[in-house]
C-alpha cells in the first residue's frame, strides 16, 4: 500500500492496528508531529524515549561580601558562574550584567535564590527579595521575605531562601535582579570560591 495520507472513513477517528500489534518506525525514517499537534499518551507506558527535558539551568554567586546600609533597598551586584569542579550549566544560561540576570532563552523559569547574611548586632529585619521586569526598566518584586536576627555573641548570621515562577517572554527586555533591605547595616556574604549568596534558574518549558 503506497499513499501520501490516510483519512478515516468516516468521522475523525483513525485507529492503526489492533491489540497487541506492533508498529514500526523504521531506521532512518522521520515521525513528524506537526507544531500545535498533541501527542495523547494518556494511560500509556512510554518507554525508549532520550533526551534532557531541562534545556537551560544556571547558577552565579556573589564573589565578594556587600555592605547593605541600614534603610536603603540595596541590588546585589558583582556575581560569577559557578566554578566548582562538578558543576556545568545547561544550555545558553544567564549573564550578569550590574546585579541584573539575563536568561539564555525564552520560557518558564524556576528562579531561586539564598542570601547568607550577618551582622555584629541585633537586626530588627532585613527584606531579600527577588525582582522581575519586563520592559528592562521597573522592576516588580516576585518574591521577598524577612528575616530577623538576635545577637548571640559578636558575629551573628542567618540565611534566607526565596523561589518564584518567572516567564521570560523576552530575553532583551524581561530579566531578574536580587536586592535586600535591612533596618540596620548589615553584611550579605559572598566569596570568589563559595556560594554563601545565589541565584539558581531552572527553565521549567515554554513561554
Amino acid at each position: 500500500l503506497f499513499v501520501d495520507k490516510v483519512d478515516p472513513q468516516s468521522g475523525t477517528s483513525l485507529e492503526i492496528g489492533s491489540n497487541g500489534d506492533t508498529i514500526s518506525v523504521p531506521s532512518g525514517a522521520t515521525l513528524d508531529i506537526a507544531s500545535g499537534a498533541t501527542l495523547d499518551t494518556t494511560g500509556a507506558t512510554v518507554t525508549g524515549i532520550s533526551g534532557n527535558p531541562i534545556t537551560e539551568a544556571d547558577t552565579f554567586g556573589l564573589t565578594s561580601t556587600q555592605s547593605i546600609s541600614s534603610g536603603t533597598d540595596t541590588v546585589l551586584t558583582g556575581f560569577n558562574r559557578d566554578n566548582e569542579a562538578t558543576f556545568s550549566k545547561i544550555g545558553t544560561g544567564l549573564s550578569e550584567s550590574s546585579g541584573v540576570f539575563t536568561f539564555g532563552a525564552t520560557g518558564i523559569y524556576w528562579v531561586a535564590a539564598s542570601f547568607y547574611m550577618q551582622i555584629n548586632g541585633d537586626l530588627t529585619y532585613a527584606s531579600p527579595k527577588i525582582a522581575g521586569t519586563t520592559n528592562n526598566s521597573s522592576y516588580v518584586n516576585l518574591v521577598y521575605n524577612d528575616q530577623s536576627i538576635k545577637q548571640v555573641v559578636g558575629n551573628t548570621y542567618a540565611c534566607n531562601y526565596l523561589s518564584a515562577i518567572f516567564d521570560c517572554q523576552d530575553t532583551s527586555t524581561h530579566k531578574v535582579r536580587l536586592s535586600i533591605y535591612g533596618t540596620q547595616a548589615l553584611n550579605v556574604l559572598g566569596g570568589a570560591n563559595d556560594r554563601h549568596t545565589y541565584i539558581t534558574v531552572f527553565r521549567l518549558g515554554d513561554t
